[in-house]
């Protein structure tokens, strides 16, 4: 298996983080999503290294041997973004390009309206910028998706979907982790939390329709971070949505920071018809892969992120 960096624990923002570092010159900052790990951008910080980066890439809280608090509400997004601006501070960087797929795009693109002077350029991947509407996400989903859509599940019936995926964790991540699933029929997973099935039901216990997306070594690097970390941590930050529609209701809702978005043409998180209109300087890569952008297609990843940087962040 390649090389990772190992690991040091840096003091931020009341908390402990786990953060791999590689490299030196301009900062990158590479944010992890759910249920995830700094291990899912193991392909692409040596290439960034070579190409003259000083790559950060922390586990946030709640992760790995990250802080994991109690309290829910320390998981809302003005404590995910401040660990990041006390990660720079740390670093002694005044600015940086921040990395993020899933939930870390999710941070980045709130983190460019919060602090934007902190932020100089944003790669997200997979979750586009979330319009903030009139009615709190929470319970629009509910009123749209009903009650067994997971985030709404997450906040509704807190405790549950955790357990399940502490006790399930290979079957979970094993059917999560998959790729090429579009090229055949879609499972039925039954009645109730779709995800909840995944992890639990006998029937999903060789795997969902796909393919593995890793190799059982690279497996167990997951494996072994969530019997550390347990899964409450990671779905605190879903618990705190309609928390964080009401906060980012103080800062203009734009993005003023060139941007390159990477989207999956199978990828089930919506795409956006509105991205250009947020967003001021924009260029969109679509490539043919899931959710697990940077992990399924490294390689594509890899070019578009360095074609990219090369024009608009040159080491």
């Amino acid at each position: 298996m390649m090389d990772f960096p190992q690991s040091q624990m840096i003091a931020v923002n009341g908390v402990e983080l786990e953060v791999f570092t590689a490299g030196n010159g301009k900062p990158i900052v590479l944010c992890h999503g759910w249920p995830e790990h700094a291990f899912s951008w193991r392909h692409q910080i040596q290439p960034l290294v070579d190409a003259g980066y000083h790559v950060i890439v922390p586990n946030q809280r709640g992760y790995g041997r990250s802080t994991k608090p109690d309290d829910v509400t320390d998981y809302a997004i003005e404590h995910l973004t401040g660990d990041l601006i006390a990660l720079l501070d740390h670093f002694g960087y005044d600015d940086a390009c921040f990395v993020g797929h899933d939930w870390g795009a999710i941070i980045v693109w709130n983190l460019a309206m919060m602090h934007r002077e902190r932020v100089s350029r944003i790669i997200n991947l997979s979750v586009p910028f979330m319009e903030r509407g009139n009615t709190e996400w929470i319970g629009f989903w509910e009123k749209m998706l009903g009650p067994d859509f997971y985030m709404v599940h997450f906040n509704r019936q807190p405790g549950v979907a955790d357990e399940v995926f502490a006790t399930n964790t290979k079957q979970f991540l094993g059917n999560m982790y998959r790729t090429n699933q579009w090229q055949h029929p879609a499972p039925d997973l039954g009645p109730g939390m779709n995800m909840i099935n995944m992890a639990q039901d006998p029937a999903f216990a060789d795997g969902v329709p796909g393919d593995p997306m890793m190799s059982d070594a690279e497996m167990q690097v997951f494996l072994d971070a969530f019997a550390l970390s347990g899964f409450t941590g990671g779905i605190n930050w879903y618990r705190n949505l309609t928390r964080n529609w009401e906060t980012m209701g103080a800062f203009e809702q734009h993005i003023y920071q060139p941007t390159l978005a990477i989207f999956g043409d199978y990828d089930m998180v919506p795409k956006s018809k509105t991205l250009a209109e947020r967003v001021s300087t924009l260029e969109v890569v679509e490539l043919p892969c899931g959710h697990w952008i940077q992990q399924e297609l490294p390689e594509e990843t890899n070019a578009a992120m360095l074609e990219w940087l090369d024009r608009n962040y040159a080491a």
